[in-house]
């Protein structure tokens, strides 16, 4: 009897280990803000923003220039990213007369922290971001975009994917299904799909409370109602161009753009010296939602 009950015991512990170890190999790692949007000329206001859970985001909101109520851009960075390495999008946004949000994620930068971190917080944390954004004088409600990288990409397909009052989507750098680049991680630190790979699928599943398909930008992008421009920088190899040319061939509106830059994975120089194109789509999408 003893000892079946030492080989139950020894099995949960085994389990319990794996568990522990998937969350922490996939956990996002948390990088502070060292500068502010002063140091590129920007006038703005540190912020707090409630959301899920209790919850407060840390954010920086930079009001356009002249006081009038003017359309506005939420910023999300990517994962184990902060507010700080979005600000080279927020100079090019802001001197085209454009409001702009940049806020960390919760468990990113100086954001509080959670259990868990996912595409779908990502999403939740958005979602309170814009609610945020709506109160603000500052703020034109009725002309608000969205701009996201990485998994913030995702994270902004999947809140457009939702809601009925943006103008506008800009993914950069999106992939196209969770599982297809989880399996592109684990395949680089050499983990075997089966049978631990499909495990680990079906674990983080579980963890986070969403099938994969149903939070897919692969899905995502056949229920935004809204403009969309679909950014990838063609040397990216953690999320290759195709995954961006994927979710322009699931397109089902003319009103989704697909425009691939020269650069890697982080593509913010990029972004910069092509303002002009992230730009001229913004103001469109703005004029045609008024």
């Amino acid at each position: 009897m003893f000892q079946w009950v030492f080989i139950v015991m020894a099995i949960a512990v085994t389990v319990w280990l794996f568990h522990w170890l998937i969350r922490y190999s996939l956990r996002a790692p948390r990088q502070l803000e060292q500068g502010t949007p002063a140091q590129r000329g920007l006038d703005f206001r540190q912020v707090a923003i409630p959301t899920a859970r209790a919850k407060t985001l840390f954010g920086w909101f930079i009001p356009a220039s002249g006081g009038a109520p003017a359309p506005v851009v939420a910023v999300l960075h990517g994962w184990g990213s902060n507010a700080e390495m979005m600000l080279p999008a927020a100079v090019p946004l802001h001197q085209s007369g454009y409001a702009v949000l940049l806020f960390d994620a919760r468990s990113h930068g100086r954001s509080d922290g959670d259990n868990f971190a996912s595409l779908p917080r990502f999403a939740e944390d958005l979602d309170h971001a814009l609610d945020w954004l709506k109160q603000q004088p500052e703020v034109d409600a009725a002309r608000m975009a969205v701009l996201g990288h990485s998994v913030g990409a995702g994270a902004v397909l999947l809140a457009a994917s939702r809601r009925e009052d943006l103008s506008a989507v800009v993914s950069i750098a999106a992939f196209a299904h969770p599982a297809n680049m989880m399996r592109r991680f684990m395949a680089a630190h050499r983990v075997p799909y089966v049978p631990l790979g499909w495990y680990v699928l079906r674990y983080v599943q579980q963890v986070i409370g969403y099938r994969f398909d149903v939070i897919a930008p692969s899905r995502s992008i056949t229920r935004i109602t809204c403009p969309v421009l679909l950014l990838h920088g063609s040397e990216d190899t953690i999320v290759p161009a195709s995954e961006a040319e994927t979710l322009y061939a699931l397109r089902r509106s003319d009103a989704v753009k697909l425009l691939i830059l020269p650069g890697e994975h982080d593509a913010s120089d990029e972004l910069a010296r092509h303002a002009d194109k992230l730009i001229g789509f913004l103001d469109q999408a703005m004029r045609s939602g008024v």
